[in-house]
C-alpha cells in the first residue's frame, strides 16, 4: 500500500504503508480511512504532533547511543560487508522519514492550503 501527501504548497509526499500509516496516527488521522484532509485550521496541529514524535525519536536514539547500542568504533567503510555494520547503518528513524511530510505542512500552513491524503 502507497500512501500520497498531496497540497497544492508543495510536491506530492509518498510514503509505503506503514510508514504513512505511522504519519497518519500521529496526525491523529484514522489510517483505516482511503483518503481525508487535513484542514488549515488542523495544520498548526498536526504540525506540532509531528515535531513532538520526530523529538521523541531523536531523544531515543540518543538514549540508544548512550546506553550500549553504539556501532563499534573498529567499524570502518571497509567493514561494509559485516552483517552487523550494515544493520545499525540501515536504521532509517522516524525523524528522518517524517522529515518531508513536515515541510509539506509548513509549507501549507503558509499558503493556507490543505493537506490531503490517499490510501492505493
Amino acid at each position: 500500500m502507497l500512501i500520497t501527501f498531496k497540497s497544492d504548497a508543495d510536491g506530492d509526499v509518498i510514503m509505503l504503508g506503514d510508514v504513512g500509516q505511522q504519519m497518519l496516527a500521529i496526525l491523529g488521522k484514522d489510517a483505516a480511512d482511503s483518503r481525508g484532509i487535513v484542514t488549515v485550521d488542523q495544520l498548526p496541529t498536526a504540525i506540532a504532533s509531528l515535531e513532538n514524535a520526530m523529538q521523541a525519536d531523536r531523544q531515543a536514539a540518543l538514549e540508544e547511543a548512550r546506553h550500549g547500542n553504539k556501532k563499534d568504533s573498529a567499524h570502518t567503510p571497509a567493514d561494509e560487508h559485516d552483517d552487523s555494520y550494515q544493520a545499525a547503518g540501515a536504521t532509517i528513524r522516524l525523524a528522518q522519514r517524517a522529515f518531508p511530510l513536515l515541510a509539506m505542512l509548513r509549507a501549507s500552513l503558509k499558503e493556507t492550503k490543505p493537506v490531503i491524503w490517499e490510501a492505493r
